[in-house]
């Protein structure tokens, strides 16, 4: 199963990345989500190899997932890896200069399932993938503009 979505930034290629690669930033909101995060590695900066575990509540059940950063070519891409009990996943994330103030951020997710209840799992997902495609959206879409906000105010 796979989910992309793309969003033009009125900001420069630098500063979007720097910004998308704010990891700090991102455990502090999944743990506001309820999000247990934990990052494996010591590494602060953005740096191949780091991990993170996760563990949060699906469908009522608890889950754990593992994310490492797989690979990293500042300021163009950025690739992340999912490892959980049944599914894999793999989010990629580009950065293209449209101009010297405006980029292009694209980000793409797969989903691979490897066990039966995975394959439930997806399925369900898949019943609601019209309604997902555009959460998925809206959300980047969202992000995109809170980008532009903090690089217009210097944040």
């Amino acid at each position: 199963m796979q989910f992309t979505a793309r969003e033009d930034i009125e900001a420069p290629i630098n500063a979007v990345f720097e910004m998308v690669a704010d990891f700090e930033r991102f455990e502090r909101m999944a743990m506001r989500r309820g999000i247990e995060v934990r990052r494996l590695s010591g590494h602060m900066g953005v740096v191949p190899g780091t991990q993170w575990e996760t563990e949060f509540k699906l469908r009522g059940k608890p889950r754990q997932v593992a994310i490492e950063m797989a690979e990293c070519d500042a300021p163009s891409l950025l690739r992340f890896d999912a490892i959980s009990k049944g599914m894999n996943g793999v989010t990629i994330i580009e950065f293209l200069a449209l101009s010297q103030r405006r980029t292009r951020l694209s980000v793409d997710m797969s989903l691979a399932a490897r066990s039966l209840p995975a394959r439930l799992l997806l399925q369900s997902l898949r019943l609601g993938q019209a309604r997902f495609r555009r959460q998925f959206q809206l959300r980047l879409n969202e992000f995109a503009r809170e980008i532009e906000e903090r690089y217009l105010h210097g944040a």
